[in-house]
């Protein structure tokens, strides 16, 4: 049996784990506040714990560490993308993002994705493995670490479909927001999904306060199965119906998320058709400039396209924005800089 990995724990399941070695449960507290205010990945830190509690630990337990192999900072703002390489040699992107109300940090669920969204470089290589609970954890410690700043909003849109790692989703949220822990604000969190409906469901009868945000990327489902197999399962119709549901549920305004591709999903029908299905939603389309991928061939859109297709949303009173673009200098779009870090892995070692 493998060591438990303790940062993937609840301050409850801590004690617990306690209990069983036979040791105080108020122990728990501590260990909790070392993982989680202090923000160590090293028992030896643990300087309020005897010697032998914490060589108990060292034992029995884990914290699954991160490792910056690759940092890009824009020239162009603020941004700063991460390349982190977990306990068992994968690699995960990050991004660090600068706002006028403080800073974001987009993190990632899995190694690689499943989904395969055609315009998507997450996806290319397919899905390696889940991300546990504690690794989630582990990658904003990490960029809060190395930015000196803490991070005030976290994005779950980075390589991976959350709804697709949903048990290890809710242990994070459940981890970041512990008043014990980080205490983080659930206001202050956006979880992304291409639309696995049944886990929308799921999310809502929780009630959490978190942001949902749907990766809707097509007006119907004869342009959203172009770019997105998840459209063959789960119909543009049943996904906005799911949301409206966790809308519903939470009271909380569903985010739409639309990349807006040359030719594709950009024409000013696509805008009507889009207004006239989101039409009474409690929502917000956030449109998104598309990185250009070189493996789909998919150009952005033009700002004169961008600007006619907002406007039309914003005259049927869809709430719009555009979203701004950040560390594109930087291979910041999620899957990118993971990808080309493979490849020329790749090159170096063709074993690998």
């Amino acid at each position: 049996m493998g060591k438990t990995d303790i940062r993937s724990l609840s301050l409850e399941e801590t004690e617990r784990l306690l209990l069983d070695m036979g040791e105080k449960k108020f122990r728990a507290k501590q260990i909790y506040s070392w993982l989680h205010k202090k923000q160590t990945d090293d028992f030896d830190n643990m300087t309020d714990l005897s010697v032998a509690l914490r060589n108990k630990l060292k034992e029995n337990c884990e914290i699954l560490k991160l490792k910056i192999v690759k940092k890009l900072m824009s020239n162009e703002d603020e941004t700063v993308k991460y390349l982190f390489e977990t306990n068992d040699a994968n690699v995960i992107e990050c991004v660090l993002m600068k706002y006028s109300y403080g800073y974001a940090a987009c993190i990632s669920s899995q190694i690689g994705c499943r989904m395969g969204c055609t315009f998507c470089a997450s996806t290319v290589d397919g899905l390696e493995r889940n991300l546990t609970a504690g690794e989630m954890v582990g990658e904003v410690y990490k960029i809060q670490n190395d930015c000196k700043n803490r991070i005030g909003n976290i994005v779950i849109m980075g390589s991976g479909e959350p709804l697709d790692n949903y048990d290890n989703i809710i242990q994070f949220l459940k981890i970041i927001n512990s008043k014990e822990g980080n205490s983080l604000g659930a206001r202050h969190i956006t979880v992304s999904t291409c639309g696995l409906a049944e886990k929308i469901y799921d999310m809502a009868e929780l009630e959490l306060q978190i942001t949902l945000a749907i990766s809707l990327h097509a007006p119907n489902d004869e342009i959203r199965k172009r770019l997105m197999p998840i459209a063959n399962k789960y119909s543009v119709d049943e996904v906005i119906k799911a949301a409206s549901y966790y809308a519903e549920k939470t009271k909380r305004r569903v985010t739409y998320e639309y990349a807006l591709i040359d030719g594709i999903n950009d024409s000013k029908k696509a805008a009507r058709e889009l207004a006239d299905r989101l039409k009474g939603s409690l929502c917000h389309v956030n449109l998104i400039p598309i990185n250009d991928v070189s493996e789909s061939g998919y150009k952005k859109s033009s700002e004169k396209t961008i600007a006619e297709f907002k406007d039309i949303l914003s005259e049927k009173n869809i709430q719009t924005t555009i979203r701004r673009e950040l560390g594109s200098d930087i291979n910041a779009a999620c899957g990118q800089l993971r990808k080309s870090y493979a490849d020329k892995q790749h090159d170096i070692d063709p074993e690998v």
